[in-house]
């Protein structure tokens, strides 16, 4: 697991422009940072830098990331399990 203050800075960078952008990565904070390899975290951290119109078109699927490794995150969010 993660140190508290990299979580921490990784919460602060999931607040995004809107609540449903806020909600979305932070699902993928909270459900699947956890348990996920060094690598595919890394990802998630420079995901994070994209610019929120960018990162909406990837997450209603008008578009897709060209990273793999991005593709693999957004897709996650699209299938997350919805209450």
């Amino acid at each position: 697991m993660s140190e508290p203050s990299e979580l921490a800075r990784l919460r602060w960078r999931c607040r995004r422009g809107t609540r449903e952008l806020d909600a979305l990565v932070g699902w993928w904070l909270d459900a699947r940072y956890p348990v996920v390899d060094a690598q595919l975290r890394q990802a998630f951290a420079e995901l994070l830098d994209v610019q929120d119109p960018d990162l909406w078109d990837w997450l209603v699927g008008r578009r897709e990331p060209d990273r793999a490794d991005w593709r693999d995150i957004i897709r996650e969010i699209r299938d997350r399990p919805r209450v």
